[in-house]
């Protein structure tokens, strides 16, 4: 599931990247974020900066396909936690999100929350997943700043991102 999640991510966000514009100069820390690989750090998660229409940071992720008719991705019982605790979304400055679940261009969000996910005995049916669904577009902004192993200290690294626009980041929705 999860392999299936990162090409997913990795194709969607390769197709979308020219939906946003920005400056970037080739070569240097801003080619080291649009990679994602710097020396030394191995290869990992995408850190994915969001905003959303609404507050769905207790909300529990989906993947709908392209056309938006079906899920395509859920979490387990188990993927909605990270480090040991729930993956609510970390909050970053100027109402920014860091995603900690595993979102791209095409989440939506369910009505469920990860509380309540994480003490279902077992995932509900894709069409019950499919009813809980409480936004299909939910992003305002969607940002891939890299490989998140190359941070030191995620939230303070992104937010120094976020002073300079994520002009860093690649931008895939905005």
């Amino acid at each position: 599931m999860d392999r299936r999640l990162a090409l997913l991510v990795i194709g969607l966000g390769l197709s979308l990247m020219i939906s946003c514009s920005s400056s970037k100069k080739a070569g240097g820390a801003e080619q080291s974020a649009k990679s994602g690989q710097t020396q030394g750090v191995k290869d990992g998660p995408s850190a994915m900066v969001y905003k959303t229409k609404k507050d769905y940071s207790e909300n529990v992720p989906v993947m709908l396909s392209a056309d938006g008719s079906k899920i395509v991705s859920y979490p387990s019982l188990k993927d909605v936690y990270y480090k040991g605790k729930l993956a609510y979304p970390s909050k970053l400055n100027d109402g920014y999100l860091l995603d900690n679940r595993g979102i791209a261009i095409n989440v939506a969000f369910l009505s469920i929350t990860y509380e309540k996910y994480s003490q279902l005995k077992s995932v509900p049916l894709l069409v019950e997943l499919y009813e809980m669904i409480i936004d299909k577009d939910p992003l305002t902004e969607l940002y891939n700043c890299g490989n998140r192993y190359r941070f030191k200290d995620e939230v303070k690294d992104l937010n120094q991102l976020i002073k300079g626009n994520l002009k860093e980041c690649d931008c895939l929705k905005k």
